[in-house]
């Protein structure tokens, strides 16, 4: 059972089983979204007193904070107890290469930890590289998600399947954006 639960499956599995939780949210009138549980965080410790964006009926969104809790519990779960050690990512060697050559990385193919040694550390959120990608990136992702009502998985996954031309717009702008930065922008910032 192990063994099943734990090999890669191909995306027609899990693009189905996608697909169905989106069939059964659009039936009970929902939408999938991660980014607004910050929201319904504030909003359960009383900012709607502050902020009429935080006072809203927060328990609708129950479920959805019990997804991002599941979400977290199964992925160290899985972590602890399922997935295979050492924890290593499954990259291909030209991509290593790519990462060692012009994004300034040190991996060695087939021992790509999750998680470069340089995140694993609080020290390195106050050197400049760490401090603009965790810090200043956080915080542009926040605002983002903010600005577009909404995050990537929100857009393209819930707002693409309920045919919302924003969301259309708004993944339109994810890919370009993404594509700029990471061929002209990240390659700047791991280099210092």
């Amino acid at each position: 059972m192990m063994e099943f639960i734990s090999q890669t499956w191909p995306w027609y599995v899990s693009g189905t089983i996608i697909a169905s939780i989106l069939f059964f949210l659009l039936w009970f009138g929902k939408e999938f979204g991660t980014s607004a549980v910050t929201r319904v965080l504030v909003a359960i410790f009383g900012g709607g007193k502050f902020s009429d964006f935080f006072d809203f009926p927060w328990k609708t969104q129950i479920w959805n904070l019990m997804f991002v809790f599941g979400a977290a519990i199964g992925g160290y779960l899985t972590m602890q107890f399922i997935a295979p050690e050492p924890h290593f990512a499954q990259i291909s060697e030209a991509t290593v290469n790519t990462l060692n050559e012009s994004y300034g990385f040190n991996l060695t193919y087939g021992e790509v930890p999750l998680l470069p040694e340089f995140y694993q550390s609080w020290e390195s959120v106050l050197t400049l590289k760490g401090f603009i990608i965790v810090v200043i990136g956080g915080m542009l992702i926040g605002f983002g998600a903010r600005y577009a009502g909404g995050c990537t998985s929100g857009m393209a996954i819930s707002g693409i399947s309920n045919f919302q031309l924003p969301s259309v717009v708004a993944v339109i702008g994810f890919f370009i954006g993404g594509l700029i930065m990471v061929n002209y922008i990240l390659p700047f910032i791991t280099n210092l």
